[in-house]
């Protein structure tokens, strides 16, 4: 079988690194693919989706989508009557409106953090000025991961809103934002395959967002992720399954909006039990390059699964290890950086995801505000940890930018 992964990214390199794995995979296509993931799979540079899927149909291949606008534009609609590894544009909105989202999760009972939504800014305004702080404040839709905003005072519940709602920093994406209670706690990620019928996690991450050691500075698409979370129990997971995860496979299918791919849970382990903070429709990134490096079951048999509905009739085994993955950005990232810059040293360091890099007369430039992702895998999350940064100690490009304190907070 052929597979084609949709994505530039370092999930994308992830997913195709993984499925190179298998033994039932031949060729893999990624569109339009980056530096590094032209080092392991064929690149082509479609982004249409009616050329995609005729590119798909051409070469039999069976498709697997990354990123969350793709699945927001209704990608899987386009691959219609072909093999996707995608929800619908219907079943994703639970990522791409966060005010549905919560909606759906206080019709159905499922525990997250209480909130408001305004598409008004005169009306949010008004509301923060009443609230006690801190508070959270949202852009509805999509927003490369930034669009959310920790308010520890009034003044930066003012800016947060003005910044959405009138300067469009989102776009469209903040002219509805939701502003919520802020929970306090450990986060975890658990990304989940599902078929529609049936969910089945994978094992836990925790993510580290803010760009500035000891979680300080603004929000990025994230700086690094370590697999499991030591905060993670094995109760916990159990309770999340039957208060969080089954729960919102069915709300989703009882609301018309059966959800096939991969559902990806943000939560909040609080005083008052774990909470709901986001879903996303998608594998998440960071996430994607510390849990399938420990994944041993061949993942293309699982994303059939999931496509053909025979989820139940697959084990999904686990390494009994830990991962780590530190991400190398440009200086500057989030906010503005270069591109363009030689990295050095690649070849000597395994595990490396490419995540925002180019090719250009054999050697590898970077060409995005993340560059990489440097993983190390160990028996204790320790030593994952340690090899991590062994690996990054062995790079370098100018303006170079990562945090020192992955898996450490």
């Amino acid at each position: 079988m052929n597979v084609l992964v949709v994505g530039s990214g370092g999930r994308e390199h992830a997913l195709v690194r993984k499925l190179r794995e298998s033994p039932r995979v031949d060729r893999i296509f990624c569109a339009p693919g980056n530096g590094g993931i032209s080092l392991d799979a064929e690149c082509v540079d479609l982004r249409d989706f009616a050329e995609l899927a005729e590119f798909a149909k051409k070469n039999d291949a069976f498709t697997v989508v990354g990123p969350d606008d793709a699945l927001a534009d209704g990608i899987a609609e386009a691959f219609a009557g072909l093999p996707i590894f995608a929800p619908t544009k219907r079943a994703a909105i639970i990522e791409y409106s966060k005010s549905y989202s919560k909606a759906l999760m206080k019709k159905y009972n499922i525990p997250t953090a209480a909130y408001e939504v305004f598409d008004n800014y005169a009306d949010a305004l008004a509301y923060a000025r009443k609230s006690a702080h801190p508070l959270v404040v949202k852009a509805d839709g999509l927003a490369l991961g930034k669009g959310v905003t920790v308010c520890q005072n009034l003044k930066q519940s003012e800016d947060a809103l003005k910044e959405a709602m009138l300067d469009k920093k989102f776009g469209d994406s903040g002219d509805t934002v939701v502003i919520e209670e802020f929970l306090t706690g450990r986060e975890v990620s658990v990304l989940a395959f599902c078929d529609g019928k049936t969910i089945v996690p994978m094992a836990s991450a925790q993510d580290h967002k803010q760009v500035f050691d000891g979680n300080q500075g603004a929000n990025t698409g994230g700086m690094g992720t370590i697999s499991p979370s030591p905060y993670y129990t094995d109760e916990m997971a159990k309770t999340c399954f039957s208060e969080i995860f089954e729960p919102t496979l069915k709300a989703l299918a009882a609301e018309g909006r059966e959800f096939v791919g991969v559902l990806f849970f943000g939560l909040m382990i609080t005083a008052d039990g774990v909470k709901v903070i986001e879903y996303n429709a998608r594998f998440g990134d960071p996430e994607t390059q510390v849990v399938l490096l420990r994944l041993k079951t061949d993942l293309f048999d699982i994303l059939e699964a999931c496509v053909f509905g025979t989820l139940d009739k697959i084990k999904i085994e686990w390494e009994d290890n830990a991962a780590a993955c530190v991400i190398l950005a440009s200086g500057g990232y989030p906010q503005a950086y270069k591109k363009g810059y030689e990295i050095s040293e690649l070849s000597h360091v395994p595990n490396v995801f490419h995540a925002g890099t180019i090719v250009r007369d054999g050697k590898i430039f970077t060409n995005g505000g993340r560059v990489l992702g440097v993983a190390g895998v160990g028996d204790t999350l320790e030593k994952a940890v340690s090899a991590a940064y062994e690996g990054v100690s062995k790079i370098h490009f100018e303006g170079v930018h990562y945090r020192k304190d992955i898996g450490k907070v």
